[in-house]
């Protein structure tokens, strides 16, 4: 029954997000199976009225898209040219409402993200960090090509981000005006001399890179008209390492990039979205996490031309990004009580009112936006897989847009579980139960971020599977879980196996007590945070449970920061690493743990996962099989990071994740699957 709902979780076509434009237009971007049923690859759909258009077609993944609203759709991809080999990198395409893609430009690297604006494109690309142009970059990347050179020279932080190796090449933004029509343009080449004509590809649009400020390029939006863009650049000087600073850019290039928000010690900024008219920006204010302060949001509205900073919503306590619905009425998502809400407000309301969502119901919202008259966002929750809703600004009512992928039968129930923690704070949970009297055994799944919620679907951790092979799953929001308000991210932040772990095991004593589970036969698991978490109960709680799943888990809080790509680790830390490092009390675990790396997991490197194993090996006191060998378990990654996002890599996953727990929890043989070797 496992194997099968992992499959039927796995194989199933997923919602990645939507797309839309101010006009009214809705395209789905949807993940699904290969041909081969070996990988995923993304494609477009339309979603109009109760309809789904396909858009693209093929094995070649959809990357980066723009929106025209004249129906046309702009995107990169990695088409099969006519010598029948898929290109090196990703190439710009151009969709007419009705017809067959055009190419519109190819170049080493490919092209990142798209913005359509003012007859421009806007796009990101990657360059050699010495070109200072299209034609420089595509001799000078040749020359490096050849030369079989893959070392790279930096003096940035950090030099790895999540999975991805970083430089020599840098992130610029480029400009290209679109021809009247881009249909019947002919291509031409950006050759200075007829001589070099003949030696240069011809293509319809040509790139001007726009000048760039000192850092490497993080984010950015743009305006509708293509006149200007705010980039969030990260940058180390004086004593501030890979902090963000924004700046200005004139799109037309008359103008030096400006800096406009600089970063602190204490502060960042962070670019949302223009307002339509492009005189306003919503804006970001993020408090660094320290050792005495908590990580925190407060929200602006920046005056393009005057500079003036503005309160937006002062006493509203969620995270959120807010989009505009109008020049004077936004909208936005968070999380919110386990669940999520969207939120509308105006820019002199004090607060924004809850349009849909909230408590007594069981989904969240995410990638809010607008598409004409509505609010457009896509919708999951713990037990509903991602589809696309639409929600009246005006009264709030949902309706689910047409679903271009499949949905996923849940078995089991959920239901809610509450409690009190030690402090007197209100803690929740979900719980996901078989079908069937039970008493069934229980694995607890701790959330990663920190800053987060378990409240909406994932592949990951996902509990179907769990579920299926008889678990109950429960799912608990501790200290520091994300909408809950700013008081509940301050009680953990700084005793990160403190509130947060006794608000777990309160939430776990409170389930066991129900008829249905078996207090005898219980399991916990985590990844990131979740895996520290999942290692820190390891050291504090004894036989408790029957076994620990540590997944890109910290073990050594002090090395970790140090290792990581994350520069906001290392300071806050110096404190908590006195009493909140797991690694410490290795010598109190006494039960087997199963422990899961990544090894191009740069956020929580490998060393993490090698040094908890040798620690458990050397260390614990776990008692030894019959043959005095070890039971705790290594599965390990060469080609993944920080998310287990292979096909294949994932179905082992969750296998190896159920058969430790049927050994340990039920007294099952361990089964090795055969894809394992």
């Amino acid at each position: 029954m496992a194997d099968t709902s992992i499959s039927d979780l796995l194989d199933a076509a997923r919602l990645s997000g939507l797309i839309t434009t101010p006009k009214g237009r809705i395209v789905a971007r949807v993940s699904r199976l290969n041909t081969a049923g070996t990988a995923y690859r993304s494609e477009l759909a339309e979603l109009i009225d109760d309809r789904v258009v396909t858009l693209t077609r093929g094995n070649a993944s959809i990357g980066s898209v723009a929106l025209a609203e004249d129906g046309s759709t702009l995107f990169t991809s990695k088409r099969v040219g006519e010598d029948g080999k898929e290109a090196d990198d990703a190439q710009l395409w151009a969709l007419p409402p009705r017809g067959e893609a055009r190419e519109l430009a190819s170049r080493p690297g490919g092209f990142g993200k798209l913005h359509l604006g003012g007859g421009r494109l806007i796009a990101e690309l990657t360059v050699h960090s010495q070109a200072s142009g299209e034609s420089e970059h595509a001799d000078l990347s040749k020359k490096r090509k050849e030369a079989k050179v893959t070392a790279a020279l930096t003096s940035e932080f950090p030099t790895r981000y999540w999975d991805q190796d970083l430089g020599p090449a840098r992130q610029v933004l480029a400009v290209a005006d679109l021809p009247e029509d881009l249909w019947t343009a002919e291509a031409t080449s950006d050759a200075d001399s007829a001589d070099e004509q003949d030696d240069t590809k011809k293509q319809l649009l040509h790139f001007r890179h726009v000048t760039m400020p000192a850092g490497r390029l993080q984010g950015w939006i743009a305006d509708r008209a293509g006149a200007r863009a705010l980039v969030s650049m990260s940058d180390s000087f004086d004593d501030l390492l890979g902090v963000y600073r924004v700046y200005l850019l004139d799109l037309a290039g008359s103008e030096e990039p400006r800096l406009v928000f600089d970063a602190s010690a204490e502060y960042e900024f962070g670019p949302v979205e223009f307002s339509p008219d492009g005189s306003r920006v919503v804006v970001g204010q993020y408090r660094t996490w320290t050792e005495t302060e908590s990580m925190g949001q407060r929200l602006f509205v920046w005056d393009v031309e005057s500079g003036e900073l503005t309160d937006l919503w002062p006493e509203f306590d969620h995270w959120a990004a807010p989009v505009w619905l109008d020049d004077e009425t936004l909208v936005a998502g968070s999380d919110d009580q386990g669940r999520g809400s969207v939120w509308i407000g105006g820019l002199g309301d004090t607060a924004p009112r809850r349009l849909a969502g909230g408590p007594e119901q069981e989904l969240a919202f995410s990638g809010v936006g607008v598409a004409g008259d509505r609010v457009a966002a896509v919708a999951s929750g713990i037990a509903r897989a991602p589809h696309g809703v639409s929600i009246d600004p005006g009264t709030g009512a949902v309706e689910k847009l047409a679903n271009p992928v499949d949905d996923i039968e849940q078995t089991g129930s959920l239901t809610e579980v509450t409690t009190t923690a030690e402090d007197g704070s209100a803690l929740r949970a979900w719980l996901r139960v078989p079908d069937g009297e039970g008493p069934h055994p229980l694995v607890v799944f701790a959330h990663g971020g920190p800053w987060g919620s378990w409240n909406a679907w994932t592949y990951r951790w996902n509990p179907n599977p769990f579920v299926a092979a008889g678990y109950a799953v429960l799912m608990p929001d501790p200290a520091i879980s994300t909408g809950y308000g700013q008081a509940m991210i301050d009680r953990g932040q700084h005793e990160l196996g403190g509130a947060p772990f006794t608000d777990i095991m309160a939430l776990t004593d409170v389930t066991v007590q129900r008829d249905d589970i078996d207090e005898t036969r219980t399991a916990l698991g985590g990844g990131s945070y979740g895996g520290y978490m999942a290692n820190w109960v390891a050291g504090h709680t004894g036989d408790r449970f029957k076994c620990i799943v540590t997944h890109a888990s910290l073990w050594d809080t002090d090395s970790m920061g140090h290792t990581t790509d994350n520069a906001g680790w290392e300071a806050p830390m110096r404190t908590q690493n006195l009493t909140y490092n797991p690694k410490d009390s290795v010598a109190d675990i006494v039960v087997p743990m199963l422990v899961i790396h990544g090894d191009k997991d740069y956020r929580v490197p490998i060393a993490q996962g090698h040094h908890l194993w040798y620690d458990l090996n050397a260390f614990s006191s776990t008692p030894r099989d019959e043959n005095g060998r070890t039971r705790h378990r290594y599965l390990y990654f060469p080609d993944e990071g920080h998310w287990i996002l292979g096909r294949g890599n994932a179905q082992v996953w969750y296998e190896t994740f159920i058969a430790f727990l049927d050994e340990h929890v039920r007294g099952k043989q361990w089964e090795r699957p055969a894809t394992l070797g």
